[in-house]
């Protein structure tokens, strides 16, 4: 089997590039010959088409991408095997997404979402984002790399650190989680909040907005915002050095930040929907905060990132939920639990690394793919 891999490659610090890198990793080290491409790089993936001639391209992104990772190796006479994430709406591509013989998708939920928005589902395959179990992997507090970060946090050694990552936090659940923190903050114990953003323009009103929260909430001193650019050398590090995950998305279809705090040992507060269904189990590696509200709405406006011109409305015939939002109340509750048992913390995080290594290993999230492709389209 001859595998080209099409993501952001050389890859950045962010979810699909690592995506992408870990499942090429993984298929180098079963001894599959690979490459891997950027996904938007035509004289690159024309290049590798026409020497290392591959069997299959796998290309990770969303549905948007579909130009990228299935048309153009399709006009080369290469089969494309796209890996797919979901942004709340299918809302294009649906005649040659049905045509492909498989689409992987990144949880039961994404899938879900492909079948409610149109597409097939009977060649749909759900493969987990792998983690790196050898990164990833418990510290001790006086380790000093994770003593440094706390550190440079500006978090002593009698506070806790709950910590959240994401592109922006609030699409995370940081709001949420600094409301749930304001209703227990006189009787938890010492604390700080860490939100761990990409520097973007796109995330800085949005940051904004959230230390007004937090100064509107009275927790402002107790909340910090980190936006500075990292590699994923440094991520593990970060996640060691909190005592809690906590990351109730508001949209979210795998959870690959909930996954590597697992690995790390460090329990998780997620949300009781969509990936983390997959990935977390309730009262065991994670708590799980309920549903409060869904987002509903009834159109979208999309444009030539979604292969239509600007200013495209689509109208739904029934309410699509597009976002959802967890209990401020059960987020509170589980905190106070994590925070005020130390046990419980331990205990949960250690069953968080073991479900991790069994499940979502990148090891095991290769294999899993060179299987699914063997039994789907009969390429060894």
């Amino acid at each position: 089997m001859k595998v080209l891999v099409l993501y952001d490659y050389p890859p950045s610090p962010g979810g699909l590039a690592t995506q992408g890198d870990l499942l090429f990793k993984g298929l180098l080290e079963m001894g599959i010959e690979a490459q891997a491409a950027h996904f938007e790089s035509a004289q690159e993936k024309e290049w590798y088409y026409r020497w290392f001639k591959p069997d299959i391209v796998v290309g990770v992104g969303y549905w948007g991408h579909t130009p990228q990772l299935i048309l153009h190796p399709q006009r080369n006479g290469v089969q494309p095997v796209p890996w797919l994430v979901a942004d709340g709406f299918i809302a294009n591509y649906h005649e040659i997404l049905n045509a492909l013989p498989l689409i992987l998708v990144t949880s039961n939920w994404v899938k879900d979402m492909y079948v409610r928005d149109g597409i097939e589902g009977d060649n749909i395959e759900v493969l987990p984002v792998g983690c790196n179990t050898d990164s990833f992997r418990p510290s001790e507090k006086n380790d000093k790399k994770i003593a440094a970060v706390r550190e440079t946090l500006g978090i002593s050694t009698d506070q806790l650190m709950i910590l959240t990552v994401g592109g922006d936090a609030a699409s995370k659940g940081a709001q949420e989680v600094m409301q749930a923190l304001a209703i227990i903050d006189n009787k938890a114990p010492a604390w700080k909040y860490v939100c761990k953003v990409w520097p973007q323009p796109r995330t800085q009103l949005q940051n904004l907005a959230d230390l007004q929260m937090a100064t509107h909430l009275g927790i402002e001193k107790n909340v910090v915002y980190a936006t500075n650019t990292v590699s994923r050398n440094f991520m593990p590090y970060l996640i060691g050095a909190c005592d809690i995950y906590a990351a109730p998305s508001r949209l979210e279809g795998f959870g690959m930040p909930q996954v590597e705090a697992g690995a790390c040992e460090k329990p998780v507060i997620g949300i009781k929907a969509m990936g983390m269904l997959d990935t977390l189990v309730h009262g065991e590696t994670a708590f799980l905060a309920n549903v409060a509200q869904k987002i509903v709405v009834n159109e979208v406006i999309l444009g030539d990132e979604s292969g239509f011109e600007n200013e495209h409305k689509v109208v739904f015939q029934s309410p699509r939920t597009v976002d959802y939002r967890a209990s401020v109340h059960d987020i509170a509750n589980y905190l106070m639990d994590l925070m005020t048992d130390s046990a419980l913390r331990e205990r949960m995080g250690q069953a968080g690394r073991e479900r991790v290594v069994k499940n979502f290993d990148y090891r095991i999230v290769a294999k899993r793919f060179v299987q699914i492709i063997n039994e789907k389209l009969g390429i060894t």
